[in-house]
């Protein structure tokens, strides 16, 4: 850990000479580029800061303790600057953590029905509902892209996009299967059912993120469908959108303007090549890992909410919660709390702490 304080200090200094020279004040892409460099490295070089200076305590007190007359007033500081350097030392390995570089951008939420039938769509509509009101306690904004209902008021599937710095690294544990066990309202029995819903987290990704050939684009239109009424469109305002190297299909409809509808299908195609590209590079990396949350498996079964006895389960880190009714209006910070603390660990493992 000093070694790694260390070289981000030398680093520091090193930025703190280069944007004080007169040529790179005058190249403005290189000062911002320097400048945000400085920027991510500044708590750490703060935090370090702080620590020397509890370690200089420490020895101070600690000649301190030679003095009779001193002697008990040393005692008091020694205990307070030991206790202050285990709880530096624990915020320094925290951040000194590699960042997950899409944890500050914006989120493309995919949700769809999975087995069950129209309870697994009921189910992936409540999964929505809890989402949706989750961003809103957190003051993200959330914008349907694309959705489809199913006849009994569910969500076959739906794609959103939720807007917020940070909303990623808030949103990303909740990639895989979410399963559920209650008794439907078309049970006349009162038998307990099990339905399931798959939900994908993926990073928004900008035009620098990913590149797109206009040639790898198969790009159709055609009548929005509804359920009748005012709102069946009349033109050809939907759009389908399918990326040939990848054969990804990206749908959208629910603009009745065939620009916004394009812009938005672009906007989901971007995020899926981007989370496409992005975990294979991070299976190659974590080749050795057997697992990893987060890591946006989608066919692993994550969580399970059991109504009856009013809980909820998060397989991977056997935690479970009596706390449902508030969990599905949104409350899920001890759960996002937990599985990001889980991650820290799992991560300072790997970084020798």
């Amino acid at each position: 850990m000093i070694d790694k304080i260390s070289s981000i200090k030398e680093r520091y200094e090193e930025l703190q000479n280069e944007l004080s020279k007169p040529d790179v004040v005058n190249d403005m892409e290189r000062y911002k580029s320097l400048s945000e460099e400085m920027k991510k490295l500044s708590p750490i070089y703060e935090k370090a800061a702080e620590y020397e200076k509890t370690l200089k305590d420490i020895e101070e007190a600690k000649e301190l303790l030679k003095d009779e007359e001193l002697k008990e007033l040393a005692k008091d500081e020694l205990k307070s600057a030991t206790e202050k350097k285990s709880k530096i030392e624990g915020e320094l390995k925290l951040l000194l953590i590699p960042k997950d570089p899409s944890d500050e951008k914006d989120v493309i939420l995919e949700i769809r029905a999975g087995t069950g039938g129209e309870e697994a769509a009921l189910f992936a509509a409540d999964l929505f509902r809890m989402y949706s009101k989750y961003a809103e306690n957190k003051g993200f904004k959330v914008e349907v892209m694309d959705s489809s209902v199913s006849d009994s008021g569910g969500i076959k599937e739906i794609i959103a996009n939720i807007k917020g710095k940070g909303a990623y690294s808030k949103f990303k544990y909740e990639s895989g299967t979410h399963r559920v066990q209650r008794v439907p309202t078309t049970e006349s029995q009162g038998r307990i059912h099990t339905s399931a819903a798959t939900v994908a987290v993926l990073p928004e990704a900008e035009d620098v993120d990913v590149e797109i050939k206009n040639e790898d684009l198969r790009i159709d239109v055609f009548r929005a469908t509804g359920h009748g009424g005012q709102c069946v469109n009349t033109t050809d305002s939907a759009v389908r959108i399918t990326h040939l190297p990848t054969n990804i299909v990206v749908t959208c409809q629910d603009e009745k303007s065939q620009l916004k509808n394009k812009n938005k299908a672009m906007t989901v195609l971007r995020a899926r090549l981007y989370d496409m590209y992005r975990q294979k590079a991070e299976a190659e990396r974590a080749s050795k890992r057997k697992e990893q949350i987060g890591s946006g498996d989608r066919s692993q079964r994550i969580r399970t909410y059991n109504f009856p006895q009013g809980r909820v389960t998060d397989h991977r880190i056997n935690l479970t919660l009596y706390k449902l009714d508030s969990i599905m209006e949104g409350e899920l910070d001890e759960l996002i709390d937990a599985l990001t603390i889980d991650e820290q660990t799992r991560k300072l493992k790997e970084e020798g702490f």
